[in-house]
This record gives structure tokens, C-alpha cells and sequence, in this order.
């Protein structure tokens, strides 16, 4: 965390903590053009290759008598698959949807956990862009799920659902169509993206607060350093532990809301 770091210590002796441009740098490649790349793309690119070599090296053998990496992975699988997929759709429904909600558990969290992975130090998911294009893959998922299961159906019974006196349908059906069609997408995207942005911005506080009281305060004010820099560890952890719950959290809610739409009162 220590290149996100104050920039006017050096010379002005002032504190300069996190802020929002850390994330909107500047491109690196491509400048000026829909293709320029900047740091967090990278990162995202970066991510894509890497999920997709250790999936190749650690499928490419499989065994009867599973090694380490054969073992971690099938415990990764069989997590997603059991108790997030099998557990909300059923084994028939589960097949169906398991690879996508597999790919989007994994993404999602080894894109959160490079906000804590040394000379990155940022989430993929720390900008809206990444957050939106999964929450509306999410929202399509859903939406396919409940058309597929109840051609002429799906919306007619989702905005205005049964036993319910006609009047009522004034009041009922803007709140369905906001809460079912609208919010879920945006409260998923903003959910992951809230999480991130939060875990970055503390964790720059704590270590760029190590750096200036260690190099630029000097003198008593270094002492305090040994707080700031345990609180940093800390967050670390904790930013580890969010990083994991919200690809869960994520794959876990977009599994009951295909679930949803498959539901026989539909």
C-alpha cells in the first residue's frame, strides 16, 4: 500500500490520505483511444489469465488419489457447488446454472483480494464498471431462468401475483417491478462495489499514516507508526475476509434469485 502513499510529505510536511483518484488513474496504454488501459484494467486482465492458468494446472492431471493442488481445487468447486448452487436450485436446476455461478464466484473473489495483494493493492471490483457488468449478467441469469421456466408467464405473475384483491395492484405491482426488476441489479452492483471502495480507502489510511509518521513526522510522532501499522495488518485480515464473504454474498444471491424465478408459483 506504500506507492498510494502521501505525495505532499516530502516536501510540505502535510498528511495527504486516501482519496478518490486512486480509483481513476491515468491510462498506461492506449491513451486517448476506447482502448486505453489503465492500472485497475490491467489488474482485471491480469486476474483473467491468472484464474485461467491455475484452473488448467490444476485440472490438467486429474487423479484418483487427488494432489495438494488437485485437492484445493476440488474443494473450491465442491463449495460453490454444494452450498451455494445445489443447496438454492437442486441438483437438476444446479447443473443447469453451476458453471456460470462458479465462474462468477471465482472472479468476483480473486478480483476483491487483489486489493490486498502486494504492488496492486486495489480491487478489481473497486470501480462501478466491473460490479455492473456482473450484477447484469446476474439480472439476465434471472430473468432467462423465469422465462425459460414460464414462457407468458414470468412477468405477468411476478408484477401481479395472485390472491391478491384487484385494487391492490395499484400500490403492488410499481413496488414489484422496483424491487424485483430494478433494485436487485443495483443493490448488487453497489453492494460489492461499497465493500471494496471501503476496504482500499482504510487501508491507505493506515499505511500512508505508517509512512508519515515513520518518515516525515519523525521524532515522538514515530512511536505512533507501530499503531497505525498494526491497524494496517488488521485490516488487512479483515479486508480478506470481506473480500471472500462478498464473492459469496454475490453468487449466493444471485443463486435465490434464479431460484425465484423458477419457483412453481410462477
Amino acid at each position: 500500500m506504500l506507492p498510494l502513499a502521501t505525495e505532499g510529505g516530502s516536501g510540505s510536511g502535510g498528511f495527504q490520505g486516501p482519496s478518490l483518484e486512486d480509483f481513476f488513474p491515468p491510462g498506461i496504454f492506449f491513451q486517448g483511444t476506447i482502448f486505453e488501459l489503465n492500472r485497475i484494467m490491467l489488474i482485471r486482465l491480469l486476474i483473467v489469465v491468472v484464474i485461467l492458468v491455475l484452473f488448467w494446472l490444476g485440472t490438467r492431471k486429474m487423479k484418483i488419489v487427488p494432489s495438494r493442488g488437485q485437492s484445493v481445487m476440488e474443494f473450491g468447486l465442491g463449495f460453490v457447488r454444494k452450498n451455494i448452487v445445489e443447496d438454492n436450485l437442486g441438483i437438476k436446476d444446479g447443473k443447469r446454472f453451476l458453471p456460470l455461478l462458479t465462474a462468477m464466484f471465482f472472479f468476483i473473489l480473486f478480483m476483491n483480494l487483489t486489493s490486498v495483494v502486494p504492488f496492486l493493492n486495489i480491487a478489481g471490483t473497486s470501480v462501478l464498471g466491473m460490479p455492473l457488468v456482473l450484477a447484469i449478467v446476474s439480472y439476465i441469469a434471472f430473468i432467462w431462468a423465469g422465462i425459460r421456466k414460464h414462457p407468458g408467464a414470468f412477468f405477468k405473475n411476478a408484477l401481479f401475483p395472485s390472491g391478491v384483491a384487484w385494487p391492490m395492484y395499484i400500490i403492488i405491482t410499481p413496488i414489484e417491478l422496483l424491487s424485483t426488476f430494478i433494485l436487485r441489479p443495483v443493490t448488487l452492483a453497489l453492494r460489492l462495489l461499497m465493500n471494496m471502495v471501503a476496504g482500499h480507502m482504510l487501508l491507505v489510511l493506515c499505511f500512508s499514516a505508517t509512512q508519515f509518521f515513520l518518515f516525515t513526522a519523525g521524532g515522538f510522532f514515530s512511536a505512533f507508526s507501530i499503531g497505525t501499522l498494526a491497524f494496517g495488518f488488521i485490516f488487512t485480515l479483515f479486508e480478506i475476509l470481506v473480500g471472500v464473504l462478498q464473492a459469496y454474498v454475490f453468487t449466493f444471491l444471485s443463486t435465490v434469485y434464479i431460484q425465484l424465478a423458477l419457483a412453481e408459483e410462477h
